[in-house]
């Protein structure tokens, strides 16, 4: 049973450190910045070094102290990965949290146009990468019988598509990922949860929303008539990290506008 303090809101992470992926822009900043406003400390990751500086610095000074730290990981590098767990376990002392945010979508266009290469490259970095990084984080999170795992997932891993076939394999395998975890773990108060965006103004998906036909046929199909912003994501994260969801395991949180319910 949850020990509830009035003076402390269930979305309190004070205390808690949080390792994201893709952490320097879009989806994953926004984690970072909303995690760290409601006390947690977070590591920043991405691929270039000089961003994830850049947004750590950002996110510092907004707060006030520091908070946030700087680690460069490239997602397909089995090393780099176990270095980025390394490193964040000695900056922060634990990983409360694992946001495995960072993903690869190589190609977009007709399955059968893409290469072995590019099919492989979003099946590692989606997929593999993903699995690899859980495996890292679990024996830390067993020894302290806490932890919650969020893997970002997609609307695209519960409908089919035409032109993004291998991001939505990969997406749906994802939400297996957290499955898998939560029905092994879930004994020792490890929760694992995905997240399904549905089409959000991030640079990542920047080739949809800025396709003027694309967009039209998503806002044609979205009650709220709109694509969705990085915070609103953000405030999911947030959820699933902290005692409000305390008892969220295994599922998938759909956050799309209601594109996938007409």
């Amino acid at each position: 049973m949850l020990n509830y303090n009035l003076k402390m809101s269930l979305f309190d992470l004070n205390n808690k450190s949080i390792l994201i992926t893709g952490s320097s822009r879009g989806i994953g900043k926004a984690i970072a910045y909303q995690s760290a406003l409601m006390g947690a400390n977070v590591i920043i990751s991405s691929r270039k070094i000089d961003a994830c500086k850049e947004t750590a610095e950002e996110i510092n000074k907004s707060i006030g102290k520091e908070v946030a730290f700087p680690i460069e990981c490239n997602i397909g590098n089995d090393d780099q990965l176990q270095n980025l767990v390394n490193a964040s376990l000695e900056t922060l002392g634990s990983i409360d949290t694992l946001v495995c945010n960072a993903a690869t979508n190589t190609y977009m266009g007709s399955m059968l146009d893409m290469s072995n290469e590019q099919f492989d490259k979003v099946m590692h970095n989606n997929i593999r990468s993903n699995q690899i990084l859980c495996n890292l984080c679990i024996p830390h999170m067993i020894e302290k019988e806490a932890g919650s795992i969020i893997i970002m997932s997609s609307i695209d891993a519960i409908k089919g598509s035409s032109i993004l076939g291998a991001y939505n394999i990969s997406k749906a395998a994802d939400v297996m990922i957290v499955k898998n975890i939560a029905a092994e773990f879930g004994h020792k108060n490890i929760r694992a949860n995905s997240i399904a965006p549905g089409l959000i103004k991030t640079d990542f998906a920047k080739a949809l929303w800025e396709n003027p036909e694309i967009l039209k046929s998503v806002l044609g199909t979205t009650p709220m008539q709109r694509i969705g912003e990085p915070d609103e994501i953000a405030g999911v994260a947030v959820m699933l990290a902290s005692n409000a969801g305390s008892y969220i395991n295994g599922q998938t949180i759909v956050v799309d506008g209601g594109t996938t319910i007409v």
